[in-house]
């Protein structure tokens, strides 16, 4: 009966250090702003379902959004961005598949900020280029959060913008990353 106990306690052990090691959000948060200085109106979008897992054994991330779930303040913007720019019905997705490189440093079992680097390969608009950003994790009571701040080339992705919006929509885009995670149960 002893054996029997002892091996119950050992497999709820192994399941929950288990269940501790992936994190994920389904409504992480994802801006995209493509403003530039003489944009007359903020050229910027919003998703709030951002999708993201992260293991923290190995320190393996991704983040995956659908292009349609981006919101701008004004209609005629969001057309152009998901038809004529990011063509949203032709590319759905964006995803991005990387490690923490310094994983091992954090203590994902102890309250505090941890500065993070990132690298992976990113795929926007059909194009998969590889990505390096630095960026934070927040260890708050058995929570983590991801943020991060980083620039794209839109042309490395083949998003072109006509000449006549030149001066409004800039070549590069601000990405601005932001989740809650909770942990993974399987």
């Amino acid at each position: 009966m002893k054996k029997l106990i002892l091996s119950i306690i050992a497999f709820l052990l192994i399941n929950v250090s288990y269940a501790q090691d992936k994190y994920f959000t389904k409504n992480g948060t994802i801006i995209f702003d493509a403003t530039t200085s003489t944009s007359p109106e903020k050229v910027s979008a919003i998703n709030k379902s951002a999708a993201c897992v992260l293991d923290t054994k190995t320190g393996n991330i991704q983040f995956s959004v659908l292009m349609q779930g981006f919101e701008f303040e004004q209609a005629l913007m969001r057309e152009h961005f998901h038809e004529n720019y990011l063509e949203s019905e032709k590319f759905p997705k964006s995803i991005f598949k990387g490690q923490i490189s310094n994983s091992s440093a954090i203590n994902y079992g102890k309250n505090g900020t941890y500065d993070v680097s990132v690298k992976g390969q990113m795929l926007m608009h059909g194009i998969t280029k590889p990505l390096e950003t630095k960026g934070k994790l927040i260890v708050n009571n058995g929570k983590i959060s991801v943020a991060a701040n980083f620039s794209i080339l839109l042309a490395d992705y083949q998003v072109l913008v006509p000449r006549l919006v030149g001066d409004k929509v800039g070549k590069n885009a601000t990405i601005k990353v932001d989740c809650a995670l909770q942990v993974l149960n399987n």
